[in-house]
């Protein structure tokens, strides 16, 4: 599993006018939680670069005066205007505790649907599950292999992994095949022929 690394500093100051301050400096406000223990500190935007703007999960090792932490980034607060990271969650990660966590759904095969001129859509992305550190995965996958033309595959066809339990419903769609217009056109004007 990938991981990244972010230098952090302690805040020692609070409120509008200091968060506001910081950040026109190009930091982010930070808090990391987990086990009854908090650290409240700012990291340099840039950092974030390789962590929020991918799909793909990673763990992150936070260092703060000289300490440093194995944690997943929890939450994330942006601007509604500009899309800026205002505020950022952090979950300290403690050997044989259980915690949830999303992470992304890989979808794998060819769908028969596909070969028949119809177009995959992958509708749900990410899951919630709930593991271990130890048994912490990067992606969970579902094969496509059995999807025709307008069918779909839900939550409960992921592959099953040892130790993790999907938590988001199980009946969510994660894909499925369209029939594009020009094909659907085709086979209701089919029907209507056979029908006479």
């Amino acid at each position: 599993m990938q991981t990244v690394a972010i230098e952090g500093t302690v805040r020692t100051e609070f409120g509008k006018k200091a968060t506001k301050a910081m950040r026109k400096e190009g930091l982010v406000p930070c808090v990391a939680y987990g086990g009854g223990k908090t650290i409240s500190f700012t990291a340099q935007s840039a950092a974030f670069k390789t962590l929020i703007f991918t799909s793909d999960f990673k763990l992150v090792e936070v260092s703060v005066e000289g300490e440093t932490y194995s944690t997943i980034l929890k939450d994330t607060q942006y601007h509604p205007v500009t899309d800026k990271l205002l505020h950022a969650d952090f979950l300290f990660l403690r050997p044989g505790h259980n915690l949830i966590a999303e992470i992304p759904v890989r979808l794998f095969g060819t769908a028969p649907g596909v070969k028949l001129g119809g177009k995959l859509m992958h509708i749900t992305r990410k899951v919630k599950i709930k593991t271990t550190p130890e048994h912490l995965v990067d992606h969970v996958s579902a094969s496509v292999e059995t999807l025709g033309l307008g069918k779909s595959i839900r939550v409960r066809d992921i592959e099953a992994v040892e130790n993790i339990e999907v938590m988001t419903s199980s009946g969510i769609p994660l894909a499925s095949v369209e029939i594009p217009r020009a094909l659907r056109s085709a086979q209701t004007a089919a029907a209507a022929e056979g029908g006479a």
